[in-house]
């Protein structure tokens, strides 16, 4: 915490008689690095509350600050500009609160009135009485998605206080609640519109029960609260293609379950990561016909896939239609075109393209920054014959060559640096290409190659190849 408060004259001695030393405050205040605007605005940072008079009550912005509270008599604008401090958008924070102390909500009734009440003229302040029946029904209505895709939160709470051994529940009850969670994920996973709207329930309720905290009514919604962000978690977990050890996030969730519900671990361990290069694919195959969670081993299969295209167009954006054919897919059987097991049959196959693919510059003898350039000359035009490809080769080596010279420090921002490089490229290309490319299509080559340099390599020994 920190005390900020407008500098005064003989303000040193004036403190003193009043028996306060301000000098330590003043000099945090003028001396402190980072600044106290800056700490305050950091989120990470440790400062979290601040005692102001005058500075920082008007014009400064802390978009992140969500309670104001106030103890002193404010009018106008002054008390506009004030409260205006709690009411900045940022993300995960639904509303700012006002604490009152001294009265001052029917001023802010009358400042309203000068300055608007608000869209539609609805008054934009409300008692927080109407939060907590916000999030009630938040609650309500994720239950109830729930127990549509047959997920029956009560049951998996209920399973989190396991009896004594020998009065009907005991070490089993681990293993049901264990096994619960797992089919719940399993039934929320998929298809991805379901998911999608799952997680918005998920992020509602979990926004509207931080913004009611600290109040006491907070406690009523812990458990389901606590419910639902463990499965959304452990779903988030399932669909990182490189989780880290969940047990991490486990252990977080254990300690809010803690005055709620008994806490768990889904699994000490994560979902494997799924290296495509490496996997059996004929095991994998065998596995999903033998799976109880099906949805659950698609979606993590997809955030492989998707984590593979994602890094092998980094290097090459000429292979976006890998990423147009999986898309595809996954519309396909989002709009149940297409079976669980047919999408996951041909997400192997598109897992086995992307293997030869990522292997396809050793094949051509190249480096994968020269393939890239090989693959804009050739891709999708002209047909060539294998004499005329291994000339583009030899053009794609030595284009590179000449470009890794030229690329000097801030070429990006210096004409002279552009120009020579498109002239490069001119060049080396009117030089070395076949009669096959017409000069329509020379000019387009020219430009695309200019286009990928200037996005891959905005400095010299810097890039997606560095």
């Amino acid at each position: 915490m920190a005390v900020i408060v407008s500098p005064g004259q003989n303000e040193i001695q004036q403190m003193q008689k009043l028996g306060l030393d301000i000098a330590p405050h003043r000099k945090r205040m003028n001396e402190s690095e980072p600044g106290l605007a800056q700490k305050f605005k950091d989120t990470e940072d440790p400062l979290r509350l601040v005692f102001v008079c005058a500075m920082w009550l008007t014009g400064f912005d802390a978009p992140s600050c969500s309670t104001v509270y106030l103890d002193k008599p404010m009018r106008i604008h002054t008390l506009m500009q004030t409260i205006a401090r709690a009411n900045r958008v940022f993300p995960g924070k639904h509303s700012g609160v006002i604490v009152d102390y001294a009265n001052v909500f029917a001023s802010l009734e009358k400042a309203l009135a000068i300055y608007g009440a608000g869209k539609d003229g609805k008054n934009p302040v409300r008692d927080k009485k109407l939060l907590v029946e916000e999030l009630r029904k938040a609650v309500v209505e994720a239950t109830a998605f729930c127990t549509q895709q047959g997920v029956v939160l009560d049951e998996i709470e209920s399973l989190g206080h396991p009896l004594p051994l020998g009065e009907g529940r005991g070490e089993g009850s681990g293993l049901e609640r264990l096994q619960r969670i797992e089919d719940a994920i399993d039934a929320l996973i998929a298809p991805d519109p379901l998911r999608r709207e799952f997680l918005g329930h998920e992020r509602l309720v979990g926004t509207l029960y931080q913004a009611v905290k600290p109040e006491p009514t907070a406690l009523e919604f812990t458990g389901r609260v606590a419910c639902l962000g463990t499965l959304a978690g452990a779903i988030r977990a399932k669909l990182n293609p490189n989780p880290p050890d969940i047990s991490g996030v486990m252990s977080q969730i254990n300690g809010l379950l803690d005055d709620s519900i008994t806490g768990h671990a889904i699994r000490e361990q994560g979902p494997p990561a799924l290296d495509l290069s490496k996997i059996n694919f004929e095991a994998l195959a065998q596995r999903f016909k033998e799976s109880k969670h099906k949805n659950t081993d698609l979606e993590m299969l997809k955030a492989a896939i998707r984590a593979k295209l994602e890094k092998l167009i980094a290097l090459n954006r000429t292979r976006a239609d890998f990423a147009e054919k999986f898309e595809d897919l996954i519309e396909s059987y989002n709009a149940g075109s297409r079976s669980i097991e047919e999408l996951f049959e041909e997400l192997l196959k598109l897992s086995n393209s992307l293997n030869d693919e990522e292997q396809r510059h050793v094949r051509e003898h190249m480096s994968e920054e020269e393939l890239v350039i090989f693959d804009i000359l050739t891709r999708p035009a002209p047909e060539l014959s294998p004499k005329e490809r291994a000339e583009v080769k030899k053009v794609a080596r030595d284009l590179l060559t000449r470009l890794k010279d030229l690329l000097v420090l801030n070429w990006r921002q210096k004409s002279t640096a552009r120009s020579q490089l498109k002239l490069t490229i001119e060049d080396t290309l009117d030089m070395g290409l076949p009669r096959a490319y017409t000069p329509e299509l020379y000019q387009q080559k020219c430009s695309a190659v200019f286009e990928h340099v200037y996005e891959s390599y905005p400095e010299r020994n810097a890039g997606v190849y560095a």
